[in-house]
């Protein structure tokens, strides 16, 4: 791939349970990142993926939500990513495929419950990860501050943690990681929990937080 062309991105939206508002603006930003973005809903593109990185350098799942894939495109999804390819999920994507044990180990860990919609902090805990080298210290955002169904720290690299009592309603405790990334197989997986409302697809730090992210999982930078 030339330094002039904008790698190729597949973001995924479709959802058979809550769909976020929010999804058209995190569509949008990440064109506004400068990739090439093919976006869609329908299962079948992900039948179509023929190799670990041909066409695309990642794939996105930007706060799906439900079973939102068909057995072929489970096997496909695996294959690129055990073979290679960058995984990244957004928000509701924890509340995604609970039905496939395959997907809770690549994502490491599975959305349980959220509080109210409010303001909190997150502290950064891995200053040397792209998609957090350039926040500060503590991260004050607003959002929804996802709980998960267990503690995913020892399977994955935690980069930044829920601070529990900068808002009201957390019931992971002391330790809740926010976001993190892993291998899978020959693959890289990045998670963040963070990007509820449309509004923080504005907002520059989560822009950068976010191509951070999907660069290392394409190996991008």
């Amino acid at each position: 791939m030339s330094a002039t062309t904008p790698a190729r991105i597949l973001v995924y939206t479709r959802t058979t349970a809550y769909r976020h508002d929010s999804i058209p603006a995190g569509v949008a930003a990440v064109r506004a990142l400068g990739f090439d973005v093919d976006a869609t809903e329908d299962p079948a593109v992900l039948e179509e993926l023929e190799g670990p990185l041909d066409p695309y350098a990642a794939v996105v799942f930007l706060s799906t939500s439900g079973e939102v894939l068909t057995d072929e495109g489970r096997a496909r999804l695996s294959s690129y990513v055990e073979g290679g390819g960058g995984f990244v999920g957004v928000h509701a994507a924890a509340c995604t495929e609970y039905d496939w044990p395959y997907y809770g180990e690549l994502l490491g860990a599975r959305f349980a419950r959220h509080p109210r919609y409010q303001p909190g902090k997150a502290v950064i805990e891995d200053r040397e990860h792209p998609a957090t080298r350039h926040l500060p210290a503590v991260w004050e955002f607003t959002d929804e501050w996802y709980d998960f169904r267990a503690n995913p720290r020892g399977a994955v690299r935690v980069l930044a943690c829920a601070d529990e009592s900068s808002y009201d309603g957390g019931g992971m405790g002391a330790d809740h990681p926010l976001v993190w990334c892993r291998e899978q197989g020959a693959g890289r997986v990045f998670y963040t929990a963070l990007g509820h409302a449309s509004e923080a697809y504005d907002d520059a730090d989560f822009r950068a937080h976010l191509l951070g992210g999907i660069n290392w999982a394409a190996r991008l930078g």
